[in-house]
């Protein structure tokens, strides 16, 4: 749900609001603190520097699963439809399921993309000059399910399945992994969440630590493992002021990893800035902090900065990379905290290109 941003061109206003009055109500007007599921059906229109302008339709429904016990979690379902200026394309379908008193919580996502993008190599120190357009189509099965053993608490299990087709231009290469193939992860996942709401968050802390195997599957001969974990740190400075903090660290393991399945830095989450992928390798981490002020239920303005780096082996500091920027966030469902994002973020300046930077326009907050 990250990367997708929903506009309301102005020119059809006055369709929709002959069409659906409320949806107009809610999105501009309304302030509903009564709970209510809401449907929002609109146009996509989304940026980054991956994808160029990207435009769709796209479908968000958000709703409790229980309105009475004040704790539970935002729930959603969510379908995008879209294509980009570069000649990308993707579907997908995906939910994020807390059940009533945050008892269970459910994700599931599955998703086809024709995807060409930029492949710079492999490392933490790749030139702009040997960039190669490769055209990936990638599909997605993703699942998982964590229940609440103690107090905020979550144990549960986690499986993806990924699949990866290239045409032909990594024929003649020895890239590990050209000829694509499929690979299922699978491992448990912990999970501690007090955050006091999992859409704008004003104070709480969340930690996610999720690892296993992954197996080959469908022309892959890769077989091995892989570690996330993430955290997150919010506090309220004042009514209106956050301070938040995210740290990212994941590894794969295992012999002549598909370089497709290394980890990447860069996208509009983590180090904003950096075009995704253009620096890949088995390891990344990095390091974010933002600061958030609410000018009106309605905007809110934030300025970020943080650090990050990938590796292959040997964690160096002298390579960790820079990036800082400044954003807009537009509420449209202002009782549930679900904003419109929109980030500029500024990088390094590799020795004879120009500075890395980018502009980006996605549903919800970076973390």
């Amino acid at each position: 749900m990250k990367r997708i941003l929903f506009l309301l061109p102005i020119f059809l206003c006055t369709h929709f609001a002959s069409a659906q009055p409320r949806f107009i109500r809610k999105i501009f007007l309304e302030k509903d603190s009564s709970k209510r599921s809401s449907l929002l059906p609109l146009p996509l229109v989304a940026y980054a520097q991956e994808t160029g302008l990207e435009l769709g339709f796209a479908a968000l429904y958000s709703f409790y699963t229980d309105t009475s016990h004040k704790n539970t979690k935002v729930s959603n379902l969510y379908l995008p439809v879209s294509y980009t200026f570069k000649n990308q394309s993707r579907i997908s379908l995906k939910t994020d399921y807390w059940l009533p008193a945050n008892s269970y919580h459910l994700t599931a996502d599955i998703g086809y993309s024709n995807f060409p993008f930029n492949f710079y190599g492999i490392g933490n120190d790749t030139r702009s000059i040997n960039k190669t357009l490769l055209t990936q189509k990638r599909f997605h099965a993703i699942a998982g399910a964590e229940k609440a053993v103690f107090t905020h608490l979550f144990l549960g299990l986690n499986s993806d399945y990924e699949d990866y087709s290239f045409k032909d231009q990594l024929i003649n290469t020895n890239l590990p992994g050209k000829q694509g193939g499929g690979s299922l992860f699978y491992g448990p996942s912990l999970i501690f969440d007090n955050r006091n709401t999992n859409t704008y968050t004003l104070k709480g802390f969340y930690a996610n630590l999720n690892g296993g195997l992954v197996s080959s599957i469908n022309r892959s001969d890769y077989n091995g493992g892989y570690l996330n974990f993430d955290f997150r740190q919010f506090n309220s400075i004042s009514k209106k002021l956050v301070l938040a903090f995210n740290g990212s660290y994941q590894f794969t393991t295992g012999s002549n990893t598909p370089f497709y399945l290394l980890q990447t830095l860069g996208n509009d989450q983590l180090m904003r800035g950096y075009y995704g992928g253009r620096f890949r390798d088995k390891y990344i981490i990095a390091l974010q902090s933002e600061l958030r002020y609410r000018l009106s239920d309605r905007i809110a303005v934030v300025g970020f900065g943080g650090t990050g780096t990938v590796y292959h082996s040997v964690f160096d500091l002298n390579d960790l990379k820079p990036n800082y920027g400044g954003g807009l966030r537009y509420f449209f469902d202002v009782e549930k905290g679900i904003s419109i994002r929109a980030d500029y973020g500024v990088g390094e300046k590799p020795a004879g290109e120009k500075r890395q930077s980018g502009f980006y326009l996605s549903l919800g907050e970076a973390f």
